[in-house]
């Protein structure tokens, strides 16, 4: 099994977002890609997106950016610290994205930028999640 098909499968324990239909687009060492196929339980009594779906979608990414080799049995696990979200204006496509990737790593800490698009690449949201490494033991 490839890579990217054994972080899929890995990652379908992350229930919450997966029964939420979200899914790994790509993912290479430190970064991610999840997207999100927009549907009516995704979204609001006004009709618009969940604010809790795009923070779902960010946390995803991060979780995947973060975590692929421990979920491999390979490395460290990442657990959030600290999130901070920007709403900057409402999905009207079918479809969302999150990008994550690394603004700062140490051996414990580290700090990612999880950008969120729709399909015409609008900005929606922009968040920062801050993560600590925890040491694997034995």
């Amino acid at each position: 099994m490839d890579r990217l098909n054994a972080l899929r499968e890995a990652f379908q324990k992350d229930r919450y977002a997966t029964e939420s239909a979200m899914y790994i687009v790509s993912a290479a060492p430190g970064t991610a890609c999840c997207a999100v196929d927009l549907d009516e339980r995704h979204r609001n009594a006004a009709g618009g997106v969940m604010g809790g779906v795009y923070f779902t979608l960010a946390d995803f990414a991060f979780a995947v950016a973060t975590n692929q080799e421990a979920v491999l049995g390979e490395g460290d696990l990442t657990v959030s610290l600290d999130s901070d979200i920007r709403f900057l204006q409402p999905a009207e496509g079918a479809k969302m994205f999150a990008y994550a990737e690394p603004l700062r790593r140490s051996s414990r800490v580290c700090v990612y930028s999880i950008r969120i698009l729709d399909e015409a690449e609008r900005l929606l949201a922009q968040v920062t999640t801050t993560g600590y490494v925890r040491r694997r033991e034995g």
